[in-house]
């Protein structure tokens, strides 16, 4: 296992959220690094750490912040309304996020875990840096619909916060940028690295003969996207999935207006992808048999439909019955119960 000890900037955020945490842990007197690691096959963190060392008062700030319903225009969404723990930080059995007074977005609350190794943000990659991205659910209408002076202007009435950012940052002063490092801090050390997949890779552990033949098809199949240790190569692609007339969303377009990029998504990791349905952007499938059904069966033939769903005449993925079984017995071998049941992630 790789340790880091540096001292990093965590671009890490949120995208819409809620709970009101009342219990505050008793921040240490004097502040500590905090230590992150993981596997050596990780690809390498993006994130800049010259101006933003994790640490624990920090993280624990962030942590405090993500539970927090202040940063919603009325007090009711926090981060962790829709990325809940057990469901990876996903918003489960919601198609898309709801914020407050019960609006709807238009998308699907992506996983939040290992963000800290990542080059983009968003089903749309809109945004390249993490520090950015609270900033769009917090002032989204549908979301959080507030902004940052709102919030500074409700946390600075709070002592339990005061504390907080003194013992984080050495004085009570609470700026968007506090907010934001925090919150960063606290979501760079959502690593999910102990899977079955990466017990069997370090060779603790053995996959069963189904579980096998599951990553054997998935290679063939699926990996040409789903590909290194997150299960995605941040591509954005055109996967054949019709235009929603309910969210108008057409994806990457929304960001370059470029008609090529029509209905292109970025290709989501799977790790937890056993906890986090419904899955797309707009949770259109509530189970892994449905994903695959539409890649063998269903996939539209359009003018941008991505080429390694053209291949050898076919549009889509061919796969029969116990292939899909396979895949999906391989695809529950990246689930980690123990980071969706860490107390140190929890509200």
């Amino acid at each position: 296992m790789i340790k880091i000890y540096k001292t990093g900037v965590l671009l890490l955020s949120l995208l819409n959220f809620v709970a009101c945490s009342e219990e505050v842990m008793e921040p240490l007197e004097k502040d500590e690094i905090y230590n992150l690691s993981f596997p050596s096959y990780f690809p390498e963190m993006t994130f800049d750490q010259s101006g933003n060392p994790i640490t624990k008062n920090g993280v624990e700030l962030g942590r405090k912040l993500f539970y927090e319903g202040k940063l919603s225009r009325n007090n009711t969404i926090s981060c962790g309304f829709c990325h809940i723990q057990e469901n990876a930080f996903t918003h489960h059995g919601h198609t898309v996020s709801h914020g407050v007074d019960d609006r709807t977005g238009i998308r699907n609350a992506p996983a939040i875990q290992n963000m800290a190794f990542l080059k983009r943000y968003m089903w749309d990659g809109v945004i390249h840096n993490l520090n950015e991205q609270p900033v769009i659910p917090i002032t989204n209408e549908d979301e959080m619909d507030s902004s940052m002076p709102e919030v500074i202007s409700k946390l600075k009435t709070d002592s339990k916060y005061k504390k907080l950012f003194r013992s984080a940052y050495g004085d009570e002063n609470i700026t968007g940028e506090r907010i934001l490092k925090a919150l960063s801090q606290f979501m760079a050390t959502m690593i999910s690295a102990d899977a079955k997949y990466d017990r069997v890779k370090q060779g603790k552990e053995n996959f069963t003969s189904e579980e096998a033949q599951g990553m054997g098809l998935f290679q063939q199949k699926c990996a040409s996207c789903h590909s290194g240790p997150l299960f995605s190569d941040e591509s954005f692609r055109n996967t054949g999935m019709y235009y929603n007339m309910q969210f108008k969303d057409a994806g990457r377009y929304r960001v370059t207006l470029d008609q090529s990029d029509w209905m292109k998504f970025r290709v989501p990791g799977l790790r937890n992808v056993e906890y986090t349905a419904p899955y797309m952007h707009d949770g259109r499938f509530y189970t892994l048999k449905a994903v695959l059904d539409f890649y063998s069966d269903n996939v539209e033939d359009n003018p941008n439909l991505d080429s390694q769903l053209t291949q050898n005449g076919h549009v889509g993925i061919a796969m029969n019955a116990q292939e899909k079984q396979f895949i999906i017995t391989f695809l529950k071998t990246l689930s980690d119960k123990n980071f969706i049941n860490d107390p140190k992630f929890a509200e």
